[in-house]
């Protein structure tokens, strides 16, 4: 079998504040952006690597999701706890200070991780975790 990671989904709620932080702060490229208000699917991915890709969709748009799902997804969000990602630098200490500059949530520095990992996290404008592992 031979498969790859083609495109993982993270929420948003406010699609141009998810961009300028993707796009602008994280230095992904845009490849899609349809829909229109808050109802934007937005596709990013880091250059270099268009098989890989990142949608920031509107959290609620399926039809299949009842009132109340809605109210807990939203709930989650709000507190940090429905979407996270974890991405890999070479220049961990570059890449968090560009981040945290740029005006993202830090939610840890860098740090030196007891299973062997450095790594840092951030919070994107709609509460999904960032964490950045340093590759070694």
């Amino acid at each position: 079998m031979d498969l790859t990671i083609h495109t993982t989904v993270l929420p948003h709620d406010d699609p141009d504040a998810s961009l300028a932080f993707w796009r602008d702060t994280l230095g992904f490229e845009v490849r899609t952006d349809v829909g229109q208000g808050r109802m934007r699917w937005i596709t990013v991915g880091p250059a270099g690597q268009p098989g890989t890709s990142v949608l920031l969709a509107p959290p609620g748009a399926d039809p299949g999701i009842t009132d109340d799902e809605r109210r807990t997804i939203a709930e989650m969000m709000a507190k940090g706890t429905y979407g996270w990602i974890m991405l890999a630098t070479a220049d961990l200490d570059g890449t968090f200070a560009r981040v945290r500059d740029g005006g993202a949530e830090v939610v840890q520095e860098p740090t030196e991780q007891p299973y062997g990992a450095r790594d840092c996290a951030f919070r994107d404008p709609s509460g999904n975790l960032v964490r950045i592992q340093e590759l070694r």
